[in-house]
């Protein structure tokens, strides 16, 4: 019998033990006592098996098995981790509320490094709910193809950056460099696409730990190499290491403008002469104005529910690759929209919400996790307005390539 059935059993059974005629006081307390823990370890489960009823996941029991996985995660992570995660999301919200206009971008006053703590933080718990929201890649890609779903979109997107890097025959010998890796399921990818090799960093331990595991159990721990890293700070290769590297919503809203020179040449410094650098990631259209009060409103919105810090143009980070050395191939909006994707899992918080205040309202499931939902629920709704207004870009495609000597 399954862990869902069995726990349901028994709470079923001492509720119902409890009730009986005769029981004392003191068995009935116990008996109930055990119902409510019976339920209470059950209830991962029982919103799992929810979702699946609701149509959210195709049939695959490594996608059902993740997201049991990280339910439980989520109920049983320690006390200060969702405190930390809850504080965190406030912080980005407070960086919104200082935020003015002024050269052109947001200009906010905070300091980078409780920016990037906040980051850590809220990832540390957000990685594991957008993977019980079959979000393990952690981003929403463009629906290139609007019969698939969002997997399958990634798997596209994924393709398609690859291909930018013309690797060509030297492909299976390549080695690439993951951005931003979390999990590590986009390195996975490209080097089941290349038969090369790919590292990875990731600001999150927590991920990295996971990328590493799912590595090992792939048998790809010779291919897939990851490590803690920071964007703000040198990156931990040897110079002219790379033949390529590309990076998915994961680099460039993490910047304030004057800082983007310095992560720029520390990706020229690792990355071998010819080679390219390929991105689908956040960026603001030209239209977005600072001025505009809707404009800032839907920013403030769904900023943090991106778990970023910062919005740039793509003409700052273009400016910012060419002082280091690079030569801009490509700088052009998405191939397609993300915003059905975006519909499509705002539907899923949706129906993930009502069995979560179902669950709270028994006191099963901790009231944090409804909040967040509705924190997500919000910020994705304010997402998808922006793009149908073309003011940001969730997949703003950039291509580079550092010159050959």
């Amino acid at each position: 019998m399954s862990l869902l059935g069995s726990s349901l059993i028994a709470g079923g059974a001492a509720g119902f033990l409890a009730t009986r005629p005769g029981a004392s006081l003191e068995t009935t307390a116990q008996l109930l006592a055990l119902g409510k823990e019976a339920l209470r370890l059950s209830w991962p489960a029982i919103v799992t098996w929810n979702l699946y009823n609701l149509g959210i996941f195709s049939v695959s029991w490594y996608r059902l098995s993740t997201a049991l996985v990280g339910l439980k995660r989520i109920f049983f992570m320690p006390r200060e981790d969702k405190k930390k995660c809850i504080e965190a999301y406030e912080f980005l919200q407070g960086m919104q509320k200082g935020m003015e206009s002024g050269d052109g971008v947001g200009v906010v006053k905070t300091q980078t490094q409780d920016e990037t703590e906040a980051v850590r933080a809220y990832y540390n718990v957000l990685n594991e709910v957008l993977a019980v929201a079959d979000i393990e890649k952690l981003y929403i890609p463009p629906q290139l193809d609007e019969f698939k779903g969002l997997y399958d979109n990634q798997t596209l997107v994924e393709q398609f950056v690859l291909s930018e890097l013309k690797l060509g025959d030297s492909a299976a010998s390549s080695h690439l460099m993951d951005m931003g890796c979390g999990r590590g399921r986009i390195s996975h990818h490209m080097a089941m696409q290349t038969k090369g090799r790919v590292s990875g960093y990731n600001i999150d331990p927590n991920q990295i730990d996971n990328a590493i595991e799912y590595a090992a159990q792939c048998g790809m721990s010779d291919k897939l190499k990851f490590q803690v890293g920071d964007h703000h700070k040198p990156l931990n290769y040897p110079d002219n290491t790379f033949d390529g590297a590309f990076s998915f919503q994961a680099v460039w809203p993490f910047f304030k403008k004057h800082e983007l020179d310095a992560c720029c040449k520390e990706m020229f410094r690792v990355m071998k002469p010819g080679a390219r650098y390929a991105c689908s990631e956040y960026l603001l259209t030209p239209h977005f104005d600072w001025q505009n009060e809707e404009h800032v409103e839907l920013h403030r919105l769904f900023l943090p529910t991106l778990a970023a810090t910062h919005s740039m143009y793509p003409a700052d980070v273009c400016a910012s690759l060419e002082r280091a050395g690079f030569k801009i191939i490509l700088s052009a909006p998405s191939k397609s929209e993300a915003w059905p994707l975006c519909e499509q899992k705002r539907d899923l918080i949706y129906g993930a919400r009502r069995v979560i205040r179902f669950l709270t309202s028994l006191r099963l499931c901790p009231a944090w996790v409804e909040h967040m939902l509705h924190n997500l629920q919000l910020g994705g709704q304010a997402w998808t307005d922006a793009e149908k207004m073309k003011i940001a870009d969730l997949n703003w495609r950039i291509v580079c390539e550092k010159p050959r000597k």
